[in-house]
């Protein structure tokens, strides 16, 4: 069923509802061989979830910001990797769409290729500046050379590495203070994939490095230089924790089939029935319930927000990605202790949650910068 062929939430959600237990069965096989889910990928981009985001002129939907963290908590309940990663498109795309830096040829040819199905992602992070919020320069450069841009350099964790048809690469320009972000197609010569991905958290999103050496791109190929407007709120961030709070979801469910099924012989019913059991299961919904309504209501605020109204959300749109991701590390926690030490074994999804979910933790923005800018908030 083509998603842009629907035109309620409900029904598309339906649709993507139903890709949970595909996704949630190949899941575990492509975390143990530390393989990319191409099959999901085809998947969204056969029901055309691809173009979800891109603006109506080009055959999208622009779809709002609500819709968007709620699709993309469904699929993390099915495979948390394939949520992480055609989240990092859809938003960038959701993200272009809505500001509209890029020169408009520029972004006109760009959307007609994600129409086509091409996909894209920003790569911004490098060994030597950690993550970019962290305002390190790039050591990535680009020296211009008549009419093309030439790049040089190295990026790490280039999530969806294995078929990103666009990269949006950030680099130092020489002989200049500027950082600016140049747009480079996967069949430019010079360009490749170093596959360093060792992860043992999202072992499947295909975090790369990406590897530049003399990339030539066409001089009107340089997207935006860095700025106060790049550096505006960015609702669209919200798919992370929308990412980790369905990780936490599908850890509640198995839990929960694990407690309604289970009898050991010294009870005569199973052990959902227990008190001590039931008290962790309300830990878990009261936990799931606080982090949906916190985010899925700053998620409608940035909808129903203006310009300047949303440039100053980063306090709640950072609190949101603090508090979900931290409450769905406690959730899996809690999950874990109910099913007990079987929750450890290769052949429970838990133990997988349990790696996944940390990674929350490590993306943008991190926990300590929420904190610091609440606090010069107060």
């Amino acid at each position: 069923m083509e998603l842009l062929s629907l035109h309620t939430f409900d029904d598309r959600l339906q649709v993507l509802e139903g890709l949970v237990k595909t996704f949630h069965d190949r899941a575990a096989k492509n975390d143990k061989e530390g393989r990319f889910p191409f099959e999901n990928i085809e998947d969204l981009k056969r029901i055309g979830y691809t173009r979800l985001t891109l603006p109506k002129e080009y055959g999208g939907a622009e779809i709002s910001l609500f819709d968007f963290v709620r699709f993309q908590e469904t699929i993390a309940i099915g495979d948390g990797a394939t949520a992480l990663s055609i989240g990092w498109h859809m938003g960038n795309m959701m993200n272009l769409t809505d500001k509209r830096n890029w020169d408009e040829k520029l972004f006109s040819y760009v959307s007609e290729e994600v129409r086509k199905g091409a996909l894209l992602n920003v790569c911004a992070t490098e060994p030597q500046t950690g993550s970019p919020t962290r305002g390190g320069k790039p050591t990535t450069t680009a020296k211009q050379q008549g009419d093309v841009w030439v790049i040089n350099g190295r990026k790490s964790f280039t999530t969806m590495s294995p078929v990103l048809d666009f990269f949006i690469v950030s680099a130092t320009i020489e002989d200049s203070d500027d950082v600016a972000f140049f747009l480079i197609p996967r069949n430019t010569p010079g360009l490749s994939i170093d596959e360093t991905w060792d992860s043992v958290a999202m072992r499947a999103s295909g975090s790369h490095d990406l590897v530049m050496e003399n990339v030539e791109i066409p001089i009107h190929f340089l997207t935006e230089k860095s700025g106060p407007r790049s550096k505006s709120a960015n609702g669209w961030l919200l798919h992370i924790p929308a990412c980790y709070l369905g990780i936490a979801e599908a850890a509640k469910r198995e839990a929960a089939a694990f407690a309604k099924s289970y009898t050991p012989n010294s009870l005569n019913h199973p052990i959902f029935e227990l008190p001590a059991i039931q008290q962790k299961f309300g830990e878990i919904e009261l936990k799931l319930i606080q982090s949906r309504h916190f985010l899925y209501s700053v998620a409608k605020m940035w909808d129903e927000g203006t310009t300047e109204s949303r440039n100053n959300m980063n306090p709640e749109l950072g609190a949101v990605k603090l508090t979900v991701t931290n409450q769905a590390v406690e959730i899996v926690d809690l999950a874990m202790r109910i099913v007990g030490a079987r929750s450890l074994s290769e052949k429970s999804p838990l133990q997988r949650y349990y790696r996944d979910v940390r990674a929350g933790l490590h993306n943008p923005p991190m926990d300590d910068m929420t904190l610091m800018q609440l606090a010069k908030r107060v």
